[in-house]
């Protein structure tokens, strides 16, 4: 079997394909599948692209990055998660996505076992067996905290633990102590600590941990701009590591995609230099949008937690999540099945509120009629 033969594609984005097919026929379809902002960038950050292209920012740059991003990524990470980091240490990638996976591959090998907590968002494991690596699932508690005995799962093989916090796709915010918890099993055991901290600045009633301040020698830290900055199509992330890990990363960053696209990486700069009121304001209006959601849901019946974090419900269901999301379709309503995200998540829908306060409401009002036959 090949490595790519046990890869499934992107549950998530053949849904959103699927869907998008479904209105071009002239289908009436909600889609709350995708986790991408529906606000547009900020003006300021699209006027430092556009300005680094009226000046001819379009030849290769850096592999690592432009030295003014690095620079601008490293302080915010001194200022806003409290790791001692320097702009040398910081890889500038294609897409948090492209981090993920650069670590993955710079630390799996064949063989190798990496421990996801389920529910997960559906690249990691992906990401694990293109390194040809073995996933080894640990079920969280029900409000995404870790659970106690998470350790019995770590074996000689296990190499790496991917945490996800807030999560996607339950929007669940690991605890201090879930974090400590986690970062003293790995570094008893040497292994490694993959931090995916792209909803970061996407938090409601509680505050944002990076683990990295407590294992700083053995977390790799990744983040980007899609979600805060509403940058999904500029594709601009990065990562941080310990040395040994950034310079593997760094290899396959120059023998894959070279650098970034230069232009962008000044909109980035701009993004974290610049004023971060539209931040704020696409919290705020997330958070509305999030209490919308989650009471129209337990209206329904529905058991759902309280998401935290990010901009996904993780409501609970009765019977076959990928036959309720089939179902849903008929309906004009398009979610993404539980069973996406891990064993023992097929009782599970998410829904992302990434969309207008007005499809919000009427895809809940679509969604009451199915549920309430």
């Amino acid at each position: 079997m090949s490595r790519l033969d046990q890869v499934e594609e992107s549950a998530t984005l053949r849904l959103a394909d699927l869907t998008n097919e479904l209105k071009r026929q002239g289908k009436d379809i909600l889609g709350f599948n995708l986790g991408e902002p529906d606000f547009n960038t900020p003006s300021h950050i699209i006027e430092a692209a556009e300005k680094a292209l009226d000046t001819g920012k379009t030849h290769y740059a850096p592999s690592p990055g432009i030295p003014e991003l690095r620079e601008a990524i490293a302080e915010k990470l001194r200022k806003d998660n409290g790791l001692d980091v320097k702009g040398k240490e910081v890889i500038v990638t294609p897409g948090a996505k492209q981090a993920i996976f650069a670590a993955c591959f710079s630390l799996i090998n064949k063989g190798d076992e990496a421990i996801l907590f389920a529910p997960s968002w559906v690249s990691y494991d992906a990401c694990i067996k293109m390194s040809e690596g073995k996933t080894v699932w640990v079920k969280s508690n029900e409000d995404g905290s870790v659970p106690a005995g998470f350790v019995d799962h770590v074996t000689k093989k296990t190499k790496l633990i991917i945490i996800n916090s807030p999560n996607n796709p339950s929007g669940a915010v690991l605890s201090k102590k879930d974090l400590q918890a986690i970062a003293d099993v790995a570094k008893d055991r040497g292994i490694y600590v993959l931090s995916d901290e792209i909803y970061e600045k996407i938090i409601y009633s509680t505050k944002h941990y990076s683990i990295g301040t407590m294992i700083p020698e053995r977390t790799i830290t990744v983040n980007g701009f899609s979600k805060a900055y509403a940058m999904a199509g500029w594709r601009i992330g990065y990562v941080t590591g310990p040395k040994a890990v950034y310079d593997n990363m760094l290899k396959v960053q120059q023998h894959t995609i070279s650098s970034p696209t230069t232009f962008v990486q000044y909109g980035a700069a701009a993004a974290l230099t610049g004023s971060q009121v539209p931040v704020a304001e696409m919290v705020k209006q997330f958070h509305a949008r999030r209490d919308v959601v989650v009471k129209g849901l337990r209206d329904m019946g529905l058991h759902c937690e309280m998401p935290e974090g990010a901009f996904y419900a993780w409501p609970k269901v009765e019977g076959d999540s990928e036959k309720i999301c089939e179902e849903l379709l008929g309906y004009g309503v398009s979610l993404t099945p539980g069973s996406a995200f891990g064993p023992g998540c097929n009782d599970h829908i998410r829904m992302s509120y990434a969309s207008s306060m007005d499809q919000i409401k009427e895809g809940l009002a679509r969604m009451k009629n199915y549920f309430s036959r």
